[in-house]
């Protein structure tokens, strides 16, 4: 009985290995790619649809007067302008809102798309917004723009604009 001898190292044995190595990473590389892809499309959808839920509830806030919860949506630099051109600060856009002579009764968004560019999003859209102001009453049907910015891991509106159409 002899021992065997050692197995051949030579240099079909070193590319054999090697091919299996470099094809194996390569279909690691393909697929990872590949699962990045998805994420960043899914990202992608994932923050319109957050964006498109943040302009509801800036809705919502704004018929129930929830300065708070307008707050927490805007950046301290936010700029806003109305349909009627008054432009406002981050601090009178708030005290408007909860001014008890603003009595916004209903406020509906429709036909809202988002534009993403990096950490910056557009999102347009038309709203109808009924209530009243300072005792005179409103029935507005309009086109909003606004600008987000994601920033310290949220989503904040930098600025706000808003304009009638005709009815």
């Amino acid at each position: 009985m002899g021992v065997a001898p050692p197995p051949r190292v030579g240099k079909n044995f070193i590319m054999a290995r090697w091919g299996y190595w470099l094809t194996g990473a390569i279909f690691c590389l393909v697929y990872q790619l590949a699962a990045v892809a998805q994420t960043v499309s899914y990202g992608a959808g994932s923050q319109e649809s957050q964006l498109v839920s943040l302009e509801r509830m800036w809705s919502e806030a704004l018929v129930h007067r929830d300065s708070q919860a307008l707050a927490t949506m805007i950046a301290d630099k936010f700029v806003n302008t109305e349909w009627n051109g008054e432009v406002s600060d981050r601090g009178k856009f708030l005290a408007d809102i909860a001014e008890p002579k603003f009595d916004a009764t209903s406020l509906t968004i429709q036909d809202v798309k988002v534009t993403l560019f990096s950490n910056v999003a557009v999102v347009i859209g038309t709203y109808h917004a009924k209530g009243g102001y300072q005792g005179k009453s409103y029935d507005h049907l309009g086109r909003f723009t606004d600008t987000w910015v994601f920033a310290d891991a949220r989503w904040q509106c930098v600025a706000s604009h808003s304009s009638l159409l005709q009815k």
